[in-house]
């Protein structure tokens, strides 16, 4: 009897652990935490936060014998080291992949997967010493970034601002960012030549916090980041002004003329040769919800994260 209720107690524990494994599963990646090898990933700047979270998320809590370095050259920059044989097992994206090169990837017999990973708002900022122009329309700020929005002093703008010289700032063309302003807010047309365009975030973000008549455009995260030197402008889309948050930012919500989905690219075939990059894969879609809402991301939904994972899972 004694050695039946022994065996009946380890048959419960072992049950039991079985459990506590797959339950601990959901999050973890798609193996036992015995890969090698590395990751490789590059492009999007606004998209890097995300992604470096992710990495050292994957490192230290699910693959420690995988090496995943994270770049940030810029999306178009980015796609240029994915295109190539042998190029980066990601591409991070602010932008959808352009037709040129999707002909590009299937010249070169490069199958492409796009991953949408958050959703961003582009984010208007200023000085936090500028108290007039923390409310601005859409159109106001199209005029202000315009070549032919002949706004070259705020009082151009608003009668009662004040007669001093705008200083306009944004990221370079190799950034999605830059390529989503132009060709979505300014529907193409040249942007303002005294433009004062840059490769880092992090110096946009120095130079606006330094300049009493600056106004710049990235990413919500990097405004996230620091709000102790940016103040983010209200933008009125015509129902009253909105200020960007993460509950402004949806597909459907208040600040949707601003918002936009985020993507990195896998690289499949790649993927389906390394194993740690199929693994490292899941795992991200398994964990973006969290991790975007840790860096300045708004999440995608449920489904959109199942069907996505189920997707990755039959790569296999």
């Amino acid at each position: 009897m004694k050695s039946f209720k022994r065996f009946l107690l380890l048959a419960i524990v072992a049950s039991l652990a079985v459990f506590a494994a797959a339950c601990g599963s959901s999050n973890s990646g798609s193996s036992e935490g015995d890969l090698e090898g590395s990751v490789v990933i590059d492009g999007s700047g606004t998209v890097f936060p995300f992604m470096s979270v992710v990495a050292e998320k994957y490192m230290t809590e699910a693959q420690e014998g995988v090496s995943v370095e994270v770049s940030r050259a810029g999306t178009s920059a980015g796609f240029k080291k994915f295109l190539v044989e042998n190029g980066t097992d990601f591409n991070n994206a602010s932008r959808h992949i352009k037709e040129e090169e999707s002909a590009e990837a299937d010249a070169l017999g490069i199958e492409v997967k796009e991953l949408k990973v958050a959703l961003d708002g582009l984010t208007i900022v200023i000085n936090k010493d500028n108290d007039w122009a923390t409310e601005l329309t859409e159109q106001e700020i199209i005029d202000i970034f315009l070549a032919d929005g002949n706004k070259t002093n705020w009082s151009d703008v608003r009668s009662d601002f004040p007669n001093e010289p705008i200083k306009t700032y944004g990221p370079n063309e190799n950034h999605g960012t830059y390529e989503f302003f132009w060709e979505t807010i300014l529907e193409k047309q040249d942007l303002v030549g005294s433009a004062n365009l840059q490769q880092e975030y992090s110096t946009l973000v120095d130079l606006v916090s330094k300049d009493k008549n600056a106004i710049g455009f990235f990413g919500y995260g990097y405004y996230a980041s620091n709000t102790d030197k940016l103040t983010a402008v209200k933008v009125d889309f015509g129902n009253g002004p909105v200020e960007p948050s993460l509950d402004t930012i949806a597909e459907d919500g208040d600040y949707a003329n601003f918002t936009r989905p985020v993507f990195t690219y896998l690289n499949t075939g790649l993927a389906k040769e390394k194993e740690q990059v199929l693994d490292f894969a899941i795992y991200m879609m398994q964990n973006a919800q969290e991790v975007a809402g840790e860096t300045g991301f708004a999440p995608l939904t449920d489904e959109e994260v199942k069907a996505t994972v189920e997707e990755l899972e039959g790569l296999k």
